[in-house]
């Protein structure tokens, strides 16, 4: 695996470029991309930033600088040297068409924080310890010795209160607040950025969150939290995929919960979206039903009906509340 100064050196000596990250994007995603695109097009080069499928972007998004040039990976059809995955550890975790794009790449260079047993790139950088994709990217600006602006603080400020649950979770640590201090600085408005992102909901969003709530149970004493949505819900209340984000962190806060997943249906499969507030590993259940992620957020794609999902999940739930009982006990 190369270090961050010599990926800054590869992308120094290279020129038209493709950035992309993982189908449904996020905060982190978005925001790695937009102030990566930016720092590079400061140095003179050509940059376009894709997005992995035709998916809407989730609304609190779309008021950052650049997304509205993204274009959609099946889309894409200009000549380019060089792409650059982000936030993303797997070609598979891109769709089909930007996967296809990056097979056909003269040159390829992965930066991530998600942990990964195979090197997906020619060139990787990969530190599984920071809190978010983005602050590696704030870190890559400074070694590619361009002026970060307010465009780049961001865009990359945005990922990082995002993977950090707004700093509340586990991952938030001093370098983080450092990292944060310095987009600020730089011309991130902390307070604009936050009401942009976290006071500003759809009212299909709000009708979803009815719904959510009321198929909500609690497993293992109150500790472990599920709840899910079906096609129909999305329907009767006319909201889209973005408008489902912020209800796993309504489960999440719910006194006595360590663990809450929420279960959406899909057309063909079911999305599950895990986070923690202690010390479990819900990566390890994630990657059980079939995704994978960080020890506090994961997710999983299940392959089957949302019975069956449930039930898969009641038993991963069970299985990791007798494992902690054990550890306790002993």
């Amino acid at each position: 695996m190369q270090t961050l100064a010599e990926i800054a050196q590869d992308l120094k000596a290279r020129d038209n470029f493709v950035i992309c990250g993982h189908v449904s994007p996020d905060g982190d995603c978005i925001g790695s991309q937009l102030a990566l695109a930016e720092g590079l097009r400061a140095l003179g080069k050509t940059v376009t930033c894709l997005l992995a499928k035709a998916d809407a972007i989730d609304y609190s998004l779309a008021h950052l600088p650049g997304v509205e040039d993204m274009v959609i990976a099946k889309d894409f059809t200009s000549p380019f040297d060089t792409f650059i995955a982000v936030d993303v550890p797997l070609a598979k975790r891109m769709g089909e068409e930007a996967a296809a794009l990056h097979a056909q790449a003269a040159h390829t260079i992965t930066i991530d924080h998600h942990p990964s047993l195979e090197a997906m790139s020619d060139a990787n950088y990969i530190d599984d310890a920071a809190p978010a994709c983005a602050m590696i990217v704030w870190n890559l600006l400074a070694e590619l010795g361009v002026s970060r602006t307010a465009t780049m603080a961001s865009a990359a400020y945005v990922g990082l209160m995002t993977d950090t649950g707004r700093f509340q979770y586990q991952n938030t640590n001093a370098a983080a607040l450092r990292a944060a201090a310095e987009m600020v600085d730089a011309g991130a408005d902390p307070a604009d950025l936050a009401t942009l992102m976290y006071q500003n909901r759809s009212p299909q969003s709000m009708a979803l969150e009815e719904r959510m709530l009321a198929n909500h149970s609690v497993l293992e004493g109150g500790t472990c939290a599920y709840s899910f949505l079906t096609i129909q819900d999305f329907v009767d209340t006319g909201a889209t995929r973005a408008d489902a984000e912020p209800l796993i962190d309504v489960l999440r806060c719910m006194r006595g919960v360590r663990v809450a997943c929420l279960l959406r249906e899909q057309d063909n499969n079911v999305r599950g979206s895990l986070r923690a507030k202690d010390e479990t590993d819900v990566s390890v259940i994630a990657q059980r039903l079939g995704g994978g992620g960080h020890k506090a957020a994961a997710g999983f794609t299940f392959e089957g009906s949302m019975e069956e999902a449930i039930a898969a999940l009641k038993g991963e739930l069970s299985d990791l509340a007798q494992a902690a009982s054990t550890t306790s006990a002993s």
